[in-house]
C-alpha cells in the first residue's frame, strides 16, 4: 500500500502534468504552479513563527524587496487584495475619499473591501487604459471644508489589468505622486506586476515607485508561486500594517515554505518575463489579422485584450465558452472583449493552440 504522502506527491505530479497537457491556459497569470525546482527549493528550508519575526526565510524576503522598491521595511502578505486593503487601511481614516482609475483592481475585484473595511469614498477618474495625469489628480483633489471628505490617497497600478497591461510612464508617474505630495496626499501602488514593467523597459522597481508612500509585489502572477505578496513602506507604515495584517486575518505561522519559494522565483523567474512579453506580442500580431475583433490594445507587457467586432457571430463570453470546449482558456471581460495573460505555465505550443481555436471559430462565421 502506498502511504500518504506518496499518493500526495502523485496527485502534485498529475495536477502539473494535467496542465501542460493542457497548455493553453490564458485566462491569467494566476494560473501557474510551482515547478519542480521551485518546489524542491523549499525543502529542509530554515522556518519559523513570523508573527514573532522568528522565520529567517521571510524576514530575508522581506528585506530583499524592500530594497527593490527602495523602502524601509516590508511584510508578507497572503494576497495583493490584502496589501491594497491593509494600504487603504493605514493611509486613511474612515469618511475620507481616495483617488484612482474606474479601472482599478480595488475597484472591479476587491468586492468593495474599501469601504467595508476602511470606510472610505472612492473619486474615480475615467481613464484611457488605467493610467491617469497630474492634473487629473488637482481636478479631483478636494480643497478643506466642512462639508466635504478629505481627500487623502491617490491609489497607481503598474501595469494596469483591465489596461491590458498599459505600462505607466515614469515621468507620468512620478508627475502624479509629485502632485499629490504637493497636495498633502499618500499615494500608493499596486505593484502586482510592477517587474513586468520594469523588464519590459529597464526602467527600475525603485525608480517606478519612487514618491509612493507604500507598494506591494505579487509572486503568484508571473513570478509563479502558489502564494504570496509582499507590501512595501516606511517603517512607520509597516508597524500599522501588521496590526491590520493581525486584525484582517493575514498573520500566519510557519511561513518559510511559501517564502522560500518566493525568493526562488526572484532568482529564477524575473528576467523570463520577457518570454511572456514575446507570446503576448505574438497573440496581439495574430489577432490584429482576425475578423472577429475590431481592435486589439497595444501589448506592452503580457495581457493582451481584445474587443469583439460588432458585427460578430459571438459575444465576448460565447466566444470564451467556444474555446474552452477547444481546451483554450480566456477570460471575457463584459460583453465584448477577451483577455489574454500569457505566464510562464504557456509556451510557443500553446500559443498555435490558441491560434488554431480562433481560426476554427472563424471558420464558423
Amino acid at each position: 500500500m502506498r502511504s500518504g504522502s506518496d499518493k500526495s506527491s502523485r496527485s502534485l505530479i498529475r495536477g502539473r502534468v494535467a496542465l501542460n497537457n493542457h497548455s493553453a491556459d490564458f485566462y491569467s497569470d494566476t494560473q501557474t504552479l510551482p515547478s519542480r525546482a521551485m518546489s524542491e527549493s523549499v525543502v529542509g528550508v530554515q522556518t519559523g513563527d513570523e508573527r514573532h519575526g522568528a522565520c529567517p526565510t521571510t524576514s530575508e524576503l522581506c528585506e530583499r524587496v524592500a530594497d527593490l522598491f527602495g523602502m524601509e521595511d516590508a511584510v508578507f502578505l497572503p494576497s495583493g487584495s490584502m496589501c491594497n486593503q491593509i494600504a487603504i487601511a493605514v493611509h486613511t481614516r474612515p469618511g475620507d475619499e481616495i483617488i484612482c482609475s474606474r479601472e482599478s483592481h480595488i475597484i472591479f475585484a476587491e468586492c468593495g473591501g474599501l469601504a467595508k473595511l476602511s470606510g472610505v469614498m472612492v473619486s474615480v477618474i475615467d481613464t484611457d487604459r488605467g493610467l491617469f495625469a497630474a492634473d487629473d489628480v488637482s481636478r479631483l483633489y478636494r480643497r478643506p471644508s466642512s462639508f466635504s471628505p478629505r481627500t487623502r490617497l491617490v491609489v497607481t497600478e503598474q501595469t494596469s489589468n483591465l489596461g491590458g497591461g498599459a505600462v505607466w510612464p515614469l515621468d507620468q508617474i512620478q508627475a502624479v505622486s509629485r502632485t499629490a505630495a504637493d497636495l498633502g496626499l499618500s499615494v500608493h501602488m499596486d505593484g502586482a506586476r510592477v517587474l513586468n514593467a520594469s523588464v519590459a523597459t529597464g526602467i527600475s522597481v525603485s525608480d517606478y515607485a519612487s514618491m509612493h508612500d507604500s507598494a506591494w509585489l505579487a509572486f503568484t502572477k508571473g513570478l509563479g508561486c502558489p502564494v504570496g505578496a509582499v507590501l512595501t513602506g516606511s517603517r512607520d507604515f509597516i508597524r500599522e500594517a501588521w496590526h491590520f495584517k493581525r486584525m484582517f486575518g493575514g498573520a500566519m505561522r510557519q511561513t518559510g515554505v511559501l517564502t522560500g519559494m518566493c525568493l526562488y522565483a526572484l532568482d529564477h523567474h524575473v528576467e523570463r518575463l520577457s518570454e511572456d512579453h514575446a507570446r503576448a506580442k505574438r497573440i496581439e500580431t495574430f489577432l490584429s489579422g482576425c475578423k472577429l475583433f475590431s481592435r486589439v490594445l497595444p501589448v506592452e507587457t503580457n495581457i493582451v485584450l481584445a474587443e469583439i467586432a460588432t458585427d460578430a457571430d459571438f459575444t465576448a463570453q460565447e466566444l470564451r465558452n467556444f474555446l474552452a470546449k477547444k481546451n483554450v482558456q480566456v477570460m471575457a471581460v463584459g460583453s465584448d472583449r477577451l483577455r489574454m495573460i500569457t505566464h510562464l505555465d504557456v509556451d510557443d505550443v500553446a500559443v498555435d493552440r490558441l491560434f488554431e481555436a480562433i481560426e476554427t471559430a472563424e471558420s464558423l462565421e
